[in-house]
């Protein structure tokens, strides 16, 4: 499977992009950087030290947007990510560079060279999707699908009490991406809140002497502390990862096929809302022809953590 990656790391995108390129069923055919958990600036330089650990710069960076379509970037999250958002690992100067061509314009150039055969994984903000767009109506036509590690359907928010971090970042790329009519799967809190990767778990993934496990060992106990702390769990619970094993695994996941849109408005700004009822026509006109979007309702939290470990002890 091609794919195209569009990230904001983090410290579950450095585990997202670490069990991909672990796993020989995907192609990373290159990574876009987008603000989110950190400035695109210092998002691009962690995408760069990920592919170097790996032994992967070979895979070209592309840089893209700096601040949501229509309002403020909200500003980085120390407090889960770390001051540089690799859990406050010592900082390294990447020794390659991010290449000369903008994250929208990669897009769409390498699903036109590779069409129907490349899969878009957002494991941040939208921006990227929605100005590859804007300025390329025919990306939807071009791509496989489109996985999003973002969104909340039917339960509580984590950035605010309604809102997903991700899409609370840029709701209103977040509306133009779910309506653009590309096939899109949301792997989002409904699910992610119920797989958590253990204490015992990260110890067996960071033990090894490899440079992906060092990263990982030097980034996860503040991500992990946090989570500790806010969410009274042993461990971490698995976002980007889990968009991951759903690429891997998908029979491990159930989906509902809903139209969404995204709040754009009010103290709810950023919540995913489905409608879900049984008819176009019967659905209120926000919602009316709108694409239907497959929302992972369900999972085998013991599969997905299970197969997070066992490609993360690959690297």
């Amino acid at each position: 499977m091609k794919l195209i990656i569009d990230t904001d790391p983090g410290v579950d995108d450095a585990m997202a992009l670490l069990m991909a390129l672990a796993s020989p069923e995907l192609e990373i055919l290159g990574l876009t950087t987008v603000f989110g958990n950190a400035t695109t600036e210092t998002t691009t330089a962690n995408a760069l030290t990920i592919l170097e650990a790996a032994g992967r710069a070979d895979i070209p960076v592309a840089v893209g947007a700096t601040k949501p379509i229509a309002s403020n970037y909200l500003g980085p999250v120390p407090q889960v990510h770390g001051a540089n958002g690799l859990g406050g690992m010592t900082p390294t100067t990447p020794a390659t560079s991010p290449i000369d061509e903008p994250a929208a314009d990669f897009i769409h150039r390498t699903v036109t060279a590779n069409p129907g055969q490349v899969t878009i994984v957002a494991l941040g903000p939208l921006t990227n999707l929605a100005v590859a767009f804007d300025h390329y109506p025919d990306v939807c036509e071009l791509v496989r699908q489109v996985v999003v590690m973002g969104g909340n359907a039917l339960v509580p928010g984590n950035a605010t009490p309604t809102a997903e971090a991700n899409i609370n970042n840029d709701p209103e790329a977040a509306d133009l991406v779910f309506g653009a009519g590309w096939p899109v799967t949301m792997v989002g809190l409904d699910v992610t809140h119920q797989i958590n990767l253990t204490g015992d778990a990260i110890d067996r993934i960071t033990a090894p002497d490899t440079a992906p496990a060092g990263l990982l060992r030097s980034a996860l106990p503040a991500y992990r502390s946090f989570f500790e702390q806010t969410n009274h769990i042993d461990g971490i619970y698995l976002h980007d990862p889990a968009t991951i094993a759903y690429l891997l695994q998908p029979d491990a996941f159930t989906t509902q096929a809903w139209p969404l849109r995204v709040e754009t408005e009010s103290f709810s700004r950023g919540k995913t809302w489905p409608n879900l009822g049984d008819t176009d026509e019967a659905a209120p006109a926000a919602w009316q022809h709108r694409p239907l979007i497959d929302v992972c309702t369900g999972v085998n939290a013991t599969q997905v953590a299970a197969a997070v470990e066992d490609r993360l002890t690959r690297t």
